[in-house]
């Protein structure tokens, strides 16, 4: 028996080391070119959530063009490619965002948008400014070497995600939608990975976090009803926009006074305020949009509860009326533990040991969250900055001046593909 489990091993360990070489680093080195090509075409062509209409079309002919299987229209616009190994094993989905930002791009660059769109009634320019232009690139990378290397077992499942940044208000879309509609299924998913681009990470490195990385995201709307009256003679008004400043400071003493910090960072913040016409008339009324993050289900729920409490009341306060709503986004991203430490050697062995950090959890937010609930999944960030750029000075994500250098891709590329085989290969 010792003899039979031993030669049973090497055969195992033989065959993964066989596997393994058949991604010929020539074949990364081909694709590289391609994938800053898409990547270009892409950032010049940017399309807001649930309308990634000319972006899916792109996608799904690249992959048409590998003889891969496809699926159109998953959640919208979604696109899903199914590529099969020459033998029977396990499947692994690999994900890829595409939606881009109303934020209008401030960059010199020859691939610069300039597309023009309407959000929330506002003319804006849209703008890759998150990176999900890379990942694109990167994902159909991956799905040209992996069809040119055909020889695993099992099933790749490469899946391109709408509306990440959030359908817009009245939809569903993104994760959540591809998960409802069974993109997990048929075939069954066995583990998913995804990586995120990083402004202010040196190119070549990989960071990572076990457990809870990403926080949940909740987005609030807010209401303030008061009494409109001349800009003279404010005391015959109920003021909205006071009340809304009273509300704003309410708000972040639940973050500073109830919420235990030393167990989980939590934000709330508040992005957008609209009242009034005029500079001499008090309105009667204020909308402000925000998001909550958290790290902890916990404290999800104290922030939650305390700021339909604290809203009204305040304006009540004031003689106003006030009322919120909650919805929400993305859970929190956690990374299984097991998986991660089985596939960190992967990121190790391509990008080197000493390129592969673990760090502490942020309060950005994925809807790659709502995948990682059904299956085991592993997300990590991929660095984006030029090595001439210290990290501290690089443009933020959601900014017209976010940059990505597109020498970061063909790591993606590499690490992806070959997560993707050596997850096949020891399950």
């Amino acid at each position: 028996m010792r003899s039979y489990l031993l030669i049973s091993f090497l055969l195992h360990s033989l065959c993964i080391l066989g596997l393994k070489a058949q991604i010929d680093e020539s074949l990364f080195n081909e694709v590289e070119s391609k994938v800053i090509e898409w990547r270009h075409h892409i950032h010049q062509n940017p399309e807001l959530s649930n309308r990634e209409f000319k972006t899916s079309e792109y996608v799904a002919k690249h992959l048409k063009s590998l003889g891969i299987e496809i699926q159109t229209g998953v959640a919208h616009t979604g696109v899903v490619g199914i590529l099969e190994g020459k033998m029977e094993g396990k499947v692994v989905a690999l994900r890829a965002d595409m939606d881009a930002l109303p934020v209008t791009e401030r960059n010199d660059l020859s691939y610069k948008s300039r597309v023009i769109s309407e959000f929330n009634g506002q003319k804006t320019g849209v703008m890759h400014a998150c990176g999900h232009d890379t990942h694109v690139a990167i994902l159909m990378g991956v799905a040209e070497v992996l069809a040119k290397s055909r020889n695993f077992p099992g099933t790749i499942k490469f899946i391109f995600q709408p509306a990440e940044e959030g359908p817009p208000p009245g939809e569903e879309g993104g994760a959540l939608l591809m998960v409802k509609e069974g993109v997990l299924e048929n075939p069954k998913v066995d583990a998913i990975f995804g990586l995120h681009i990083n402004s202010g990470t040196h190119v070549g490195k990989i960071t990572y976090k076990p457990g809870g990385m990403l926080a949940a995201s909740q987005r609030f709307v807010i209401n303030v009803k008061g009494k409109q009256a001349h800009g003279s003679t404010p005391w015959q008004s109920i003021d909205p926009i006071v009340v809304g400043a009273q509300i704003i400071n309410g708000l972040q003493t639940i973050i500073s006074r109830e919420s235990e910090l030393t167990n989980e960072g939590a934000v709330i913040s508040v992005g957008s305020i609209h009242s009034g016409i005029r500079f001499n008339i008090i309105p009667e009324n204020l909308e402000m949009i925000g998001t909550i993050r958290t790290l902890d289900r916990d404290m999800k729920e104290l922030i939650r509860n305390r700021m339909q409490e604290i809203v009204p009341a305040i304006a009540a306060a004031y003689r106003a009326e006030a009322t919120i709503n909650i919805v929400d986004g993305a859970d929190i991203t956690f990374n299984d533990e097991a998986l991660t430490r089985k596939m960190i050697p992967t990121l190790q062995r391509v990008a080197g040991e000493d390129k592969v950090f673990e760090i502490n959890a942020i309060t950005g937010a994925e809807d790659f969250s709502y995948f990682q609930n059904k299956v085991p999944g592993l997300f990590f960030f991929l660095g984006g900055t030029p090595l001439n750029m210290e990290e501290r000075d690089a443009p933020s994500h959601h900014t017209p001046s976010f940059i990505v250098d597109d020498s970061s891709m063909q790591l993606g590329v590499k690490a992806l593909s070959n997560l993707a085989i050596d997850f096949l290969m020891l399950n």
